[in-house]
């Protein structure tokens, strides 16, 4: 599947930003406006002021209707979602080809929030997915323990685990455990 260099990057956005919710043991990692001032950095998110807890609200806001795609699994459902996300934003496109990078489209309006700045970018990426017939590529990993947030760019859909080399050597360890346990009886 041929993904845009642009849209790869907002879906890298819209996982890592899935993935900072609340699961398991493991607390809120945007619970702070710290800590969404480290996201903001972490993924080069331009045209963002100062974060405010205003804003902190608005993203979290945002990562809980991203959520709702990757948990959909019907198209129309999936679309609906993410046209009400993208038509909160006030999504304006825009060619850009700022701070070195080539053109590439900005879906936010200039001056937009951080909150719909993620809306319109990671909805747009969702949309691209869901245009390409590739909504099931939108996954959560299935690892008893995890539920981590990845999309499946594998050529034939069958990844599994957001990272083999955690969840997926980890549950076939125990599986391989598991059957020298019941072969040595």
């Amino acid at each position: 599947m041929l993904i845009p260099h642009d849209t790869r990057i907002a879906l890298d956005m819209v996982v890592d930003l899935v993935n900072t919710a609340p699961e398991g043991d493991q607390g809120d990692r945007l619970a702070n406006v710290t800590a969404l001032e480290d996201f903001v950095r972490g993924h080069q998110i331009s045209d963002v002021g100062e974060l405010t807890p205003r804003d902190l609200r608005g993203v979290q806001g945002v990562r809980r209707r991203f959520a709702d795609v990757f948990a959909s699994t019907e198209s129309r459902i999936a679309a609906e979602l993410i046209n009400d996300l993208v038509a909160a934003a006030g999504t304006t496109p825009q060619l850009t080809d700022h701070d070195g990078y080539d053109w590439h489209v900005h879906y936010f309006a200039p001056g937009a929030s951080v909150a719909d700045h993620l809306a319109a970018d990671g909805g747009m990426a969702l949309a691209f997915m869901v245009v390409a017939g590739e909504q099931e590529r939108l996954r959560r990993c299935e690892a008893p323990d995890c539920g981590r947030a990845f999309v499946d760019l594998s050529r034939n859909r069958s990844r599994r685990y957001c990272d083999s080399r955690t969840c997926g050597n980890r549950l076939h360890v125990a599986a391989y455990r598991a059957r020298r346990k019941e072969a040595a009886g």
